[in-house]
């Protein structure tokens, strides 16, 4: 089956749900593609429904607008390939689509990255965002024993959501120093809103101790984690608790902008002001640009919506916002930069890739990403590095480099599939 749109958009988080509707509400026939079961991403999952107070004003009111005959969305279908110029194949269950389209809006978001130390891979050391998300998918933790360590504004939002949810978070361990976060807090002046939400954190959690210069050296447990080891401020504590959630910031999702050829720098894809990439006729907002938070997503994906509606007018009258968010975004970057005192957590025999069972001493043998993959399987399983390709560039300074499809696990059927002699067109008007 072949889907064609004027415009695609892929990834339904903020950026793609605001670039899709300005998109829409100014005549352009819009495709949103997006691999969860509903719109609104990790930051706006289960908001609207009331799961989560902190975004559901603003959740709300753009999945209302989300709701335009010309969007037709897309859910639960995963984008693998590139089928050819101008067209991308996705999978949904057993079934594959070719969408075709004029113009591409990748949205693709961030994910969680992971650094390895013994134990981590123990049941219930899980990520920061993944234990929200599994909360909210009805995982009940009323009176567990959380530990949340790691690196990011996410661990203290993450620590009020749970124990707004019942859980008795033990602490809240943060690896940057208290003289590293210092300027971040001060830079807040100039967004208050951001002050507000941290305040609103904090006051939800002032009963639970917030460590900096502190992150997990080891979880212990046989079948299942019932411990953890803290480093905080250069000693050792163990603690007992039932879920670690632990997570050292985000990653852009650049995978599939790589694939169809867009110019990253730093990780992270490039755009013009125009949230333009390095090829024609494809954007790119939000997390993939950079790590800069929902605010920065929601500016980015109007600009890329507006663009490709031919509203350029209105599109510049939010450069000073987008401005505004992206200083907020370098601060962000600055305040919590990994130390390097983390590169020691796995020893030789901690697994550093999960799905191939490769242990850290064997991958470090070897002097590049490419080596280790074609001499241990590194990188090769389901997640396809993305889970050991982060952790051996911070740890190795190794560069993944190419990419290639299948992104994501498909079916042979899909990838054998061609687009077929007739599609279907959808009506959006």
């Amino acid at each position: 089956m072949m889907h064609e749109f004027e415009t695609l958009v892929v990834g339904g988080g903020p950026a793609g749900i605001a670039a899709a509707v300005c998109a829409a509400e100014h005549g352009v026939r819009v495709g949103l593609i997006d691999d969860n079961p509903s719109a609104g991403g990790q930051i706006w999952r289960g908001s609207a429904k009331g799961t989560d107070n902190s975004h559901r004003d603003s959740a709300t009111g753009w999945q209302h607008r989300l709701n335009n005959p010309r969007i037709t969305q897309l859910q639960g279908w995963s984008v693998f390939e590139q089928a050819s110029s101008g067209s991308l194949r996705a999978e949904h269950n057993s079934s594959s689509a070719d969408l075709r389209f004029e113009k591409l809006i990748l949205a693709t978001g961030a994910r969680e990255r992971f650094l390895p130390f013994p134990g981590w891979t123990l049941p219930n050391v899980v990520g920061v965002g993944a234990i929200q998300a599994m909360v909210k998918a009805g995982l009940p933790v009323h009176g567990k024993r959380v530990v949340i360590a790691g690196s990011g504004p996410l661990l203290l939002a993450v620590a009020a959501f749970l124990k707004s949810a019942g859980a008795k978070v033990v602490c809240v361990c943060e690896q940057a120093s208290a003289s590293q976060l210092l300027p971040f807090a001060i830079g807040l002046v100039k967004t208050p809103g951001k002050i507000i939400e941290g305040v609103r954190y904090k006051a939800a959690t002032l009963d639970v101790p917030f460590h900096t210069s502190a992150w997990p050296v080891e979880a212990l447990g046989d079948r299942k984690l019932n411990a953890v080891i803290l480093s905080v401020h250069g000693k050792t504590k163990t603690l007992h608790c039932d879920y670690l959630a632990c997570g050292f910031h985000l990653v852009p999702n650049t995978e599939l902008a790589a694939l169809v050829g867009c110019e990253l720098s730093n990780g992270a894809v490039v755009v013009d002001e125009w949230q333009q990439t390095s090829v024609s006729n494809i954007y790119c907002a939000g997390e993939p640009t950079g790590i800069g938070g929902v605010e920065l997503s929601l500016t980015e994906g109007q600009i890329a919506g507006l663009v490709v509606a031919g509203q350029k007018e209105k599109a510049h009258t939010l450069f000073g916002q987008r401005k505004q968010f992206t200083r907020f975004a370098a601060g962000l970057a600055q305040a919590f930069a990994l130390r390097s005192e983390l590169k020691a957590l796995p020893t030789e025999t901690t697994l550093i890739c999960r799905c191939e069972d490769v242990a850290y001493g064997a991958v470090r043998q070897h002097h590049s990403w490419r080596a280790a993959k074609l001499h241990t399987r590194c990188g090769m399983g389901p997640c396809q590095g993305r889970i050991c390709g982060t952790a051996t560039e911070y740890l190795l300074g190794w560069n993944a480099g190419s990419v290639r499809p299948p992104i994501f696990p498909a079916l042979v059927s899909g990838l054998a599939s061609h687009p077929e002699p007739e599609f279907q067109k959808t009506e959006g008007d």
